[in-house]
């Protein structure tokens, strides 16, 4: 996905199509960074092979043709551009989820869910350790992790959180489902060496990172 992305003129249209609250079709693309739709076709086609975007045929009130309409496929990187619609729904779920009472251990476990699934793909896929799936996913997620070493003991410090904004508001939860995550990777991913031994909040004094011990 990330080698598609290279490209600049892919990366550009990326990007207008990760700004949009609406799928945009090929001239709307093509218009909006002033290119011709001959040129943008074969980009959205390499991005729609290798996963990054999903593609609709469109014939309401068109003569002809349907059109094709493109929107980022779910499992895209977001690359922190989310329409504003899914910054509000996640600010409204989170209020949602407190006043009904959910608690930290209740959204960690939803993020266990999550995470193991990452894990095991990552396994399946390659021969990375433990730690590498966990810092790919991470770097994939949108938070720069950094690795710091001291003996037995790696801290994966989260130089940005794409979840910033709504974890500010409801760090009780958000946080906490970030650390369901990190902690389902390491147990999605077989014979793990490492376990998770503490996991700062922004609630921690010396927030935003996850000590991991060898095992």
């Amino acid at each position: 996905m990330f080698k598609a992305l290279g490209d600049n003129t892919r990366y550009a249209i990326y990007l207008e199509l990760a700004r949009s609250p609406v799928p945009l079709s090929t001239t709307e693309i093509a218009d909006s960074l002033d290119l011709h739709p001959n040129t943008v076709r074969p980009h959205l086609e390499r991005m729609r092979e290798v996963g990054l975007l999903d593609v609709d045929a469109d014939s309401r009130g068109t003569v002809g043709r349907p059109q094709h309409r493109w929107s980022l496929a779910p499992e895209a990187p977001s690359l922190g551009l989310e329409p504003s619609g899914f910054r509000l729904l996640a600010r409204l779920l989170a209020g949602v989820a407190a006043a009904g009472g959910a608690d930290s251990e209740m959204v960690a476990e939803a993020g266990r869910a999550e995470g193991r699934r990452s894990g095991a793909v990552r396994a399946a896929a390659g021969t990375q350790s433990c730690l590498e799936a966990l810092v790919d996913e991470l770097a994939d997620l949108g938070f720069d992790p950094a690795l710091g070493e001291d003996g037995d003991l790696t801290t994966v410090a989260f130089a940005s959180c794409p979840f910033r904004e709504v974890a500010s508001e409801f760090p009780g939860l958000v946080c906490h489902l970030h650390r369901g995550i990190v902690e389902g990777i390491v147990e999605g991913v077989p014979n793990a060496e490492v376990v998770v031994a503490t996991f700062a909040t922004l609630e921690d004094r010396d927030p935003c990172h996850v000590d991991l011990l060898s095992r």
